[in-house]
């Protein structure tokens, strides 16, 4: 940029120059450089002639010709004598000129003192470092996601910043692997984030700690997942300690877990070694989530797999010498896995999974035999052929009942009806307890809500189709984060919503949200209709009693 300084003073040959050498330099268009010249000289022409007037600077990009004008327009009446002039005026500037016409009136080059000329450096300062960051923005904006090589400039606040060449990129503290240790002057790679347009330049955003960082590692060194042949289907680190890779092959006869382990561990090591020592578990991956769990918590052996589909958890038994195996330290495997397989995942020994099942198997057998008024052989009979609710019992077809070994239709109907006369009791027990809690019964009139649902909703302090209506849906129906008893404690302050314990979805808690917000756009319309009449006062009451209802 010492050489921009110099173009307000150079002669024509000195002022090519110069914009050449600023557009290698910098690496931006030489006309970019050439229109900053021209800014900087049409500015200081206009301190010296007047601001007021319309002044235009040209330098000949071939040979450094300098012209300087001033553009006037005609006009019949002249309300402005620094741009104007009138049809007489006119003709002693440019014979023959009409009203309408814009002459061009030359004026003789200026002489730059002091003042003008450090005006003019900084105004070429600031177009060619506005053409460099729009430069350095167009170059990295489409890059994201891929492999960067720098050298560390300096480290400041604990966030590294890294010479790309063209541009200096940012590594945050949350994005640095852990212990790392880096000095000025080091090479590093990482991962492009995100790149960001500001009015100081593009923020290029570095990341070590991210999974895609590894993926694009392991693409570097395995030819096969770079060419497609085997595919990296998750990811999940702890950075710095420890990641789980799931990897599928697209060709039978190649193996992926051997093909990104590699002759005696050469290619997994050159991952490792980049990332400082994270170990790393290569695992296949199955779409069967059952079988990508198991693997997930490889090493620990697993003796079952229970998946909740409609919680999104999985309960995995583990023997009780692969307890602390498949947890893992502080939790860590465990917690991999569940990063990896996108599934909360509880982990039990054998004897907690049969303590488990005895108490739930107690409590249904409980529930049935008081519910139902049957003797204990039978509400057995029900839960172990898999019932484990009254609605269950009430709405399954007739026939799957009647096709227990040990009943028959007869019975079968007969439970069905004592089903239906217990959870018509429980409804009853309900409506009496929300209408005590003063749970309005509009409430019971919106989608999927029922009794049990507004006497939670009531003891919640939700009384009103306003009062739903004003809560967010992760307020009413956010499912329950239930920590495994053996897993390390992550709570992120997210709190369950009012109806978590009742299954409902975020589709539903939506509709139920805007199903209970609906009357606050009834009376929208008799609103506006009425708005302004003066004339029509009993309309108007009208319309501001709806709007209080």
């Amino acid at each position: 940029m010492a050489t921009a300084a110099n173009a307000v003073s150079a002669n024509k040959a000195e002022l090519l120059a110069i914009a050449d050498s600023v557009a290698k330099e910098k690496l931006i268009d030489r006309e970019i450089v050439i229109e900053a010249m021209e800014d900087a000289i049409q500015r200081a022409a206009k301190n010296r002639y007047g601001a007021e007037m319309d002044i235009r600077a040209k330098l000949d990009p071939k040979n450094g010709d300098l012209r300087l004008w001033r553009v006037v327009e005609v006009v019949e009446q002249v309300d402005d004598l620094y741009k104007q002039v009138n049809e007489e005026a006119a003709q002693k500037l440019q014979p023959g000129a009409t009203i309408g016409d814009f002459i061009v009136d030359p004026l003789p080059p200026i002489e730059f003192g002091r003042i003008q000329a450090q005006a003019s450096k900084q105004i070429i300062f600031q177009k060619v470092r506005d053409a460099e960051r729009e430069r350095q923005y167009e170059e990295f904006k489409d890059r994201a996601g891929e492999i960067i090589t720098g050298v560390v400039k300096r480290v400041e606040f604990g966030h590294i910043v890294v010479d790309l060449g063209r541009a200096e990129g940012v590594i945050r503290r949350d994005a640095q692997i852990p212990r790392e240790l880096v000095r000025v002057g080091d090479r590093i790679r990482s991962l492009i984030l995100k790149v960001v347009r500001e009015s100081r330049g593009p923020q290029i955003f570095l990341s070590r700690a991210h999974p895609d960082f590894m993926k694009k590692l392991f693409a570097q060194e395995v030819p096969e997942i770079y060419d497609g042949v085997i595919t990296i289907m998750a990811a999940a680190r702890d950075p710095g300690s420890r990641a789980k890779i799931g990897v599928i092959s697209r060709d039978s006869s190649i193996d992926p877990v051997g093909a990104c382990v590699g002759m005696k561990g050469s290619r997994v090591q050159a991952v490792v070694q980049e990332m400082q020592g994270e170990k790393i578990d290569i695992i296949p991956w199955s779409p069967d989530t059952a079988t990508f769990v198991v693997n997930a918590l490889q090493p620990a052996h697993v003796a079952r797999v229970v998946i909740d589909e409609e919680e999104g958890r999985i309960e995995v038994v583990v023997p009780d010498d692969q307890l602390s195996l498949a947890i893992g330290r502080r939790g860590q495997n465990v917690r991999l896995a569940s990063q990896l397989t996108g599934h909360a995942i509880d982990i039990l020994t054998e004897a907690d999974a049969s303590e488990k099942r005895q108490r739930e198997f107690v409590e249904r057998s409980e529930l049935f035999q008081s519910e139902l008024d049957v003797d204990e052989t039978l509400s057995q009979l029900l839960v172990a052929e898999g019932f484990t609710s009254l609605e269950e019992v009430a709405y399954l077809e007739l026939d799957e009942i009647a096709s227990i070994e040990g009943l028959d239709e007869e019975i079968a109907q007969e439970l069905q009806s004592r089903a239906t006369e217990a959870l018509e009791r429980r409804d009853a027990a309900a409506r009496e307890e929300r209408t005590a809690l003063g749970v309005e019964d509009n409430l019971a009139s919106l989608p999927y809500l029922t009794e049990q649902m507004l006497v939670t909703l009531g003891k919640a302090g939700i009384k009103t189709l306003d009062d739903l209506g004003d809560l967010a849906t992760d307020e009413l129906v956010l499912k329950k984060r239930v920590e495994p008893r053996r897993r390390v404690q992550n709570d992120d302050g997210e709190k369950p919503g009012i109806l978590a314990e009742y299954g409902l979805s975020q589709e539903q808690g939506n509709e139920i949200i805007m199903a209970a917000r609906a009357h606050w756009f009834e009376d929208e319309p008799a609103a506006a209709g009425s708005e302004g009449s003066a004339n029509e006062p009993a309309a108007q009451e009208t319309a501001d009693a709806g709007g209080e209802q």
